[in-house]
């Protein structure tokens, strides 16, 4: 497989390494694990002649080769909070670099991102009407920029048509190794044990959901009243009243931020509750779903299950 990691100035350095350590790793180990596949052709280049590092390290970069790459792999630029990273996005080697993968796109390449890259990927609009993640705490951003695409930051790993899209940072190795899997899963695991990598199908579980609800203070007004009334039982008419919005406006903000209903986020909030009684107490299952809200233990008991199905299909799509 050839592979072309196009590296923009500012590149997150941490990104660009896991990727490429990812394929030289997995280089290294074909011969030692005996297996009959083709080493990777990796790589780097870039929009313009000269590229460094957010830390300032200067990259090595090539022109894009004439021939379209099997995949294009874009890691993330340095820029970790909104405000710069919307100057960042309105740079022209960013619009020059989404030209470069409408063209690999259009030409049959696998397009992958990871963290920031998604966004990157995103301004080439290849994104559209398709499926994709990025850094959880840049979601509420990335839904107002890009309307049309289906976000869903809690997955590390989305495939959407020939689109691959990671999360987070680390997000950067899952998402070499998922493109590794796709050659051979034998030399994927093999490369996850020398690298000592553990399976991460989901940034749920390191996403700051108090970080995201205190970007918007009517979301943050909502999360209060909501965690008050867990036991009462969800009215959006009373909801919208005590967060001073209509109810139109709530459920927008509500979407743009944690992309759920007021409704759906209320019934999560039930849940983690009635997951942190049920560890931290020796109240049964009826007992806890009392003091949540549910009329009796078996509407909880369903949706603990479903929470535990969803984990389980997510560490399979990821395996």
């Amino acid at each position: 497989m050839r592979v072309e990691v196009l590296a923009l100035d500012s590149v997150f350095d941490l990104g660009l390494s896991a990727v490429l350590d990812a394929f030289q790793t997995a280089n290294e180990l074909i011969n030692v694990g005996g297996l009959s596949v083709a080493p990777f052709d990796v790589k780097i280049v870039g929009v313009r002649r000269t590229v460094k590092t957010s830390q300032g390290l200067s990259v090595p970069v090539r022109p894009p080769a004439k021939r379209s790459p099997d995949c294009a792999v874009v890691p993330a630029i340095g820029f970790k909070m909104p405000g710069p990273l919307e100057a960042a996005l309105a740079r022209p080697d960013v619009a020059d670099a989404a030209t470069l993968l409408r063209q690999w796109s259009q030409r049959g390449a696998i397009m992958a991102a990871a963290c920031i890259g998604t966004f990157v990927m995103a301004e080439s609009g290849l994104l559209d009407g398709h499926r994709a993640t990025t850094t959880w705490w840049l979601a509420p951003m990335f839904r107002q920029r890009y309307p049309n695409i289906l976000l869903d930051e809690s997955n590390m790993i989305v495939k959407s048509g020939r689109n691959v899209t990671a999360g987070a940072a680390l997000g950067h190795m899952d998402l070499a190794l998922w493109l590794i899997r796709g050659v051979s899963p034998q030399l994927a695991a093999l490369t996850a044990k020398y690298l000592i990598v553990d399976s991460r199908p989901a940034q749920s579980a390191y996403a700051l959901s108090d970080h995201l609800v205190h970007s918007d203070p009517i979301v943050q007004l909502f999360e209060t009243w909501a965690r008050a009334r867990l036991k009462q039982g969800f009215s959006l008419d009373e909801a919208a009243k005590a967060v001073g919005a209509s109810k139109r406006t709530l459920a927008r903000r509500m979407q743009s931020v944690l992309g759920k209903s007021p409704l759906s986020y209320f019934q999560s909030l039930r849940v983690e509750r009635a997951v942190h009684l049920l560890k931290t107490g020796n109240a049964s299952v009826d007992e806890v779903a009392a003091k949540v809200g549910y009329a009796d233990g078996s509407t909880l008991r369903v949706l603990l299950r479903r929470q535990l199905s969803r984990g389980v299909k997510e560490i399979r799509r990821a395996g």
